[in-house]
C-alpha cells in the first residue's frame, strides 16, 4: 500500500464511531451496501455502491481525507485527496 501525507495528521488512537451504521441512510429509509468509518471524527457513512453515497458525502462536507471500511474482518484505508489506499 502507499502512503499518504494525509495518515500522518491522523489523529491516535483513531475516533470511536460515532454510530454503529448510516445514520444518513436510516433518516432517508435506504440500506447502506459497506459502511465506512471517518478516522479523523468517526462519522459513520455508507460507500460508494449505496445509494447516497454518505461516506464520500462527509469526505466533500468536512475535508476529513481518510476512512477505513467498517465491516467486519477487513482493515484497508482510503484517502479521498490522493485517492489511493493507505
Amino acid at each position: 500500500m502507499n502512503e499518504c501525507p494525509h495518515v500522518d495528521a491522523l489523529p491516535h488512537p483513531e475516533p470511536a464511531p460515532l454510530s454503529e451504521t448510516c445514520l444518513e441512510c436510516l433518516a432517508v429509509g435506504s440500506h447502506p451496501v459497506q459502511l465506512r468509518l471517518c478516522l479523523v471524527c468517526g462519522h459513520v457513512g455508507c460507500c460508494d455502491s449505496s445509494p447516497y453515497r454518505h461516506a464520500t458525502a462527509h469526505f466533500k462536507d468536512s475535508g476529513h481525507a481518510v476512512m477505513r471500511t467498517f465491516e467486519p474482518g477487513e482493515s484497508w484505508r482510503w484517502c479521498f485527496v490522493d485517492a489511493l489506499l493507505v
